[in-house]
C-alpha cells in the first residue's frame, strides 16, 4: 500500500459577493470545505469600507480570497461583471492575497431559498434580510469555489 504523506494544512479562504450597496462576506478552510456567512460591509458612492474589510482579514488570516463574478443568466457579461473585477484587482492590491473570481450566477437566489427553507424549518426564527442574503451568497460562492478548485 503506498505512503501517505501528511495531510495538508487547513487553508481559510474569504469570499466576497460584491454588491453596489453591500458586499456580503463568508468564511470557510479548505479541511471542512463548509461556508459561513460573516456578514457584510457597505459599499456605495465612495467605494467599500476597505478600513472594516482590511480589519477582517486581519482577524481571520485568510490565505486566499474569491470574489463572485456576475454573469447573466446565458452567460454573458453583464452590467456588473466589469466593476467587480475592479474590485478584486483592488483587494489583490490591497490585502496582498491571491483572488480568485468565481461564477456568482444564481448565487442570491440559492442563498434566499437557504434562508427561507431555515426559517419554515424553524431553525431560523428572525425574519432574512438583504444583509442575510448577501452574506448567504458569498457562502454559496465560496461553496462553489470548493467545488471547482480543490479536488479530493
Amino acid at each position: 500500500m503506498p505512503e501517505r504523506g501528511p495531510a495538508p494544512h487547513p487553508t481559510i479562504v474569504l469570499a466576497l459577493d460584491f454588491g453596489l450597496k453591500r458586499i456580503g462576506i463568508a468564511s470557510g478552510d479548505t479541511l471542512t470545505r463548509s461556508a459561513r456567512p460573516r456578514g457584510t460591509i457597505n459599499n456605495g458612492p465612495a467605494g467599500p469600507d476597505w478600513s472594516a474589510l482590511q480589519k477582517l482579514i486581519g482577524e481571520l488570516s485568510p490565505a486566499r480570497l474569491a470574489v463572485g463574478e456576475p454573469y447573466n443568466a446565458d452567460g454573458s457579461v453583464s452590467p456588473l461583471t466589469e466593476t467587480a473585477r475592479r474590485f478584486a484587482a483592488e483587494l489583490r492590491q490591497r490585502s496582498s492575497l491571491p483572488v480568485d473570481l468565481v461564477d456568482e450566477r444564481w448565487s442570491s437566489q440559492d442563498a434566499e431559498e437557504r434562508l427561507r427553507a431555515a426559517r419554515a424549518g424553524g431553525t431560523r426564527t428572525r425574519r432574512v434580510s438583504k444583509a442575510d442574503v448577501d452574506a448567504s451568497a458569498a457562502a454559496v460562492i465560496l461553496e462553489r469555489w470548493f467545488e471547482t478548485r480543490l479536488t479530493t
